[in-house]
């Protein structure tokens, strides 16, 4: 009987405990729950009304080119270029001002935006030795777009790098279309016309180091172009487009985007003087919003 009873109130108190348990944190529990609802319920409308922006102005801009550039290609890619490359300007541009101000330092970040305008200013080298640029207007446009195009991604680059990138992936995802339709449609005639000589020394030269850090999505020495005449050269421009939206995308996720050579470098020692505490924040904003 003793035993029975020490039985019983051994039960009588872990029912005790639970109930107590129960009471207390379920409605914690639940608030937490709701908050962290209605908080990725507002981020995703953020991301829908961030994505809708860029789309329309990525639109508009696309019926100025089809309206001034119906049937004038290069012409058409040499502004689409000078445009294309303003991004990475702008991205660098802001991440240098970070580390002066001594908040972080985003080597990564740094080494595939510059390969990245590296490679952009390769494809605006080559449309202009196809003369792209032989009329004043052509080059007014584009420069003064370019003008305006990097203020503003300075400045949205600093509220949402998220948009920022958005936004590039847009107009990358454009240029792919671009040259992915003026291949299908004047394939033969490109293949019986001559690489460009700036062309043939920037995708079959012998350092590709700055080739393959904008690819972000491959490993470093998987993709050798073979350039053999001017269609050869277009599909690799296709093709860089296809890369950089992808690496675009990546960017989008917060302290997703690697350098690709820096995977063949994680065994080699770190210099510890040339890193600065990594915070966690995506831009100015965001920053700010933590902080308080």
């Amino acid at each position: 009987m003793r035993v029975q009873a020490t039985l019983l109130q051994d039960d009588e108190e872990k029912v005790a405990v639970e109930e107590s348990f129960r009471s207390k944190t379920i409605p914690d529990y639940e608030r937490k729950m709701n908050n962290e609802e209605s908080s990725s319920r507002l981020e995703r409308w953020v991301v829908k009304f961030e994505q809708s922006i860029n789309i329309l102005l990525t639109e508009a801009v696309i019926k100025i080119l089809d309206t001034l550039y119906h049937d004038r290609h290069y012409a058409r890619f040499f502004v689409l270029e000078t445009i294309a490359r303003v991004p990475y300007f702008a991205f660098i541009s802001v991440l240098h001002m970070y580390e002066s101000f001594g908040w972080w330092r985003r080597a990564d970040y740094l080494k595939v935006h510059f390969a990245e305008s590296w490679n952009e200013m390769h494809h605006l080298l080559i449309m202009e030795e196809l003369g792209g640029n032989a009329w004043w207007f052509d080059r007014f446009l584009a420069q003064h777009i370019a003008i305006f195009y990097y203020f503003m991604t300075v400045l949205m680059y600093a509220i949402s790098p998220r948009m920022a990138y958005h936004l590039s992936e847009c107009v990358e995802n454009h240029a792919y279309t671009t040259y992915d339709k003026f291949l299908k449609t004047q394939g033969e005639v490109l293949k019986k016309l001559p690489a460009p000589e700036v062309a043939v020394k920037y995708y079959t030269g012998d350092d590709l180091y700055l080739f393959d850090e904008f690819q972000t999505a491959r490993v470093p020495n998987t993709r050798r172009p073979k350039i053999e005449n001017l269609y050869d050269v277009f599909v690799n421009i296709r093709d860089d487009e296809g890369e950089h939206c992808k690496t675009m995308k990546a960017c989008q996720t917060h302290g997703n985007l690697r350098s690709p050579h820096s995977y063949q470098e994680d065994n080699l020692e770190a210099d510890p003087g040339c890193v600065l505490p990594q915070a966690d924040c995506e831009g100015i904003v965001d920053c700010i919003k933590k902080v308080i």
